[in-house]
C-alpha cells in the first residue's frame, strides 16, 4: 500500500512531470490558453499514458531490449491514434482546436519515460496507477495554467465547457464582467511562460515550507529527550 500511495504522490506533486521535469512543455505552453482547451489536452494525454503503461507492462517480458523503444513507440502510437479518432467523433469542436497537438501526444516525453523507467519494470496494477497519476499531474497543471491564463487574459472561466461537457454547458462561464477587458499578454505564448514560471515557483515554496515543517517536527522530540532524562 505505501508503494501505491507512493507512486500517486510522485504522479501528482513530487516528481509532477510538467513542473519536475519540464516535460512536454509544447503543448503545455501551446494548447493552455483556457481551461476547457487544457483539461482535454490534459485527458488525452492521461488516456494514452494510462493504456500504453499497461500495454507495456503486460508485453515487458516478450519484447527484446535491442528493440523496446520501436515497439513502446509504436504501442503508444497506437493508441494516440485511436484517442484522435475517439475526439474527432465525440468532441469534435474540442478536437479542431487543440488541432496538431493531438497526433503530437506520441512525441511526449513523459509518456516514453513512463513507459521505459517504470511500465517496462513493473506489473500492471502498479503500471497503471503510475500512468494514471502522471497523467493526473500533468492535466492538473494545464488546467490551473489555462485556467489562470483564460481569467486574466479574456476575464472568463470554462468559457468553451460545452465543447466537452454539452451543450446543456454553452451559459456555464464565469465572468468578472463586461468592465474587465483582460490582459492580451496572459493569453500570448509570453504569458504561458510567466504562468508556469508562477506555479514552479509555488511548488517550490510549499515544498520548503513543508521540508521545515517536516525538520521541526524531527527536531522537537530529540529536542524533549533530554530533558525528560
Amino acid at each position: 500500500m505505501s508503494d501505491y500511495r507512493k507512486i500517486i504522490t510522485d504522479g501528482l506533486w513530487t516528481n509532477n512531470q510538467a513542473l519536475v521535469a519540464l516535460l512536454g512543455l509544447c503543448p503545455l505552453l501551446a494548447v493552455s490558453s483556457t481551461l476547457v482547451n487544457g483539461l482535454g489536452l490534459g485527458l488525452a494525454t492521461t488516456a494514452v499514458l494510462v493504456a500504453s503503461n499497461v500495454t507495456v507492462s503486460i508485453i515487458r517480458n516478450w519484447v527484446r531490449q535491442e528493440v523496446r523503444l520501436p515497439v513502446f513507440v509504436l504501442v503508444i502510437a497506437s493508441f494516440v491514434t485511436a484517442v484522435e479518432l475517439a475526439m474527432n467523433a465525440w468532441f469534435h469542436d474540442l478536437y479542431k482546436i487543440l488541432g496538431i497537438f493531438i497526433p503530437l501526444i506520441v512525441t511526449n516525453c513523459t509518456i516514453v519515460g513512463r513507459a521505459e523507467a517504470f511500465a517496462s519494470r513493473n506489473p500492471v496494477p502498479a503500471a497503471a496507477l503510475d500512468g494514471l497519476a502522471m497523467g493526473l499531474g500533468s492535466t492538473s497543471v494545464l488546467a490551473v495554467l489555462g485556467g489562470m491564463r483564460e481569467l486574466v487574459g479574456q476575464g472568463t472561466l470554462f468559457s468553451g465547457a460545452h465543447l466537452m461537457f454539452g451543450e446543456s454547458f454553452r451559459g456555464f462561464v464565469f465572468s468578472l464582467g463586461s468592465d474587465y477587458h483582460g490582459l492580451i499578454l496572459a493569453i500570448l505564448p509570453p504569458g504561458a511562460f510567466f504562468g508556469l514560471g508562477l506555479l514552479i515557483a509555488l511548488k517550490y515554496l510549499i515544498d520548503k515550507r513543508m521540508e521545515a515543517r517536516r525538520a521541526r517536527a524531527e527536531a522537537e522530540p530529540a529536542a524533549m529527550a533530554p530533558a525528560q532524562g
